[in-house]
């Protein structure tokens, strides 16, 4: 877990640090060209306290967000989806589990995951909800992934987990193929 929450900001694992995050200057990046061509983003992280990071980024440069996390009470969640459904924020903060089911946020045409989690269903979930009816444009879903790192190899993962579910679909034999030794080492590389 630490060395996934270090791929996200050295800061998550040693509060005391001042190490700059390449994965919150590229956010930065990317968000600076969504808002100057008027797009709309849902941003996801499993962990909140990445997500808080992501908000004083933002306060810092007096860019407008909605936020939501598990913590939020329902009466304000539903108050802070209906203002950015409104048009009340650029971008709206959310927490993985928070935002994986109950949600329509078409307002949004951009959905970036700050970092990958285990169950990629459970991401494509979170980020079905800007493909919603109602949705006037194409969404562009965006990941980011720290390369070289524990990150990369829960994107190898992913891909498996997907090939295993659409060979089981399909009644062919291609789950079987992969052995606990070929996990093991997927994990361990």
């Amino acid at each position: 877990m630490k060395l996934r929450r270090a791929c996200c900001n050295t800061r998550l694992v040693m509060s005391d640090s001042n190490l700059p995050s390449a994965k919150l200057e590229l956010f930065g990046e990317v968000l600076e060209e969504l808002l100057d061509n008027r797009h709309k983003a849902l941003v996801f992280s499993q962990f909140v306290d990445h997500l808080h990071i992501i908000r004083d980024y933002l306060d810092a440069n007096k860019i407008s967000y909605q936020y939501l996390d598990g913590s939020t009470p329902a009466k304000q969640r539903k108050i802070r989806v209906d203002k950015f459904q409104g048009g009340e924020g650029d971008v709206f903060l959310i927490s993985l589990k928070a935002g994986g089911t109950g949600l329509n946020l078409t307002a949004a045409d951009y959905v970036i995951h700050m970092d990958p989690w285990w169950n990629p269903a459970v991401e494509d979930q979170a980020s079905d909800r800007a493909h919603r009816i109602g949705q006037q444009r194409p969404v562009t879903i965006y990941r980011l992934v720290t390369r070289g790192t524990i990150e990369e190899k829960i994107v190898e993962l992913h891909h498996h987990k997907r090939d295993l579910a659409d060979s089981l679909l399909e009644g062919s034999e291609v789950s079987g193929k992969m052995s606990t030794d070929e996990l093991l080492r997927l994990m361990t590389q």
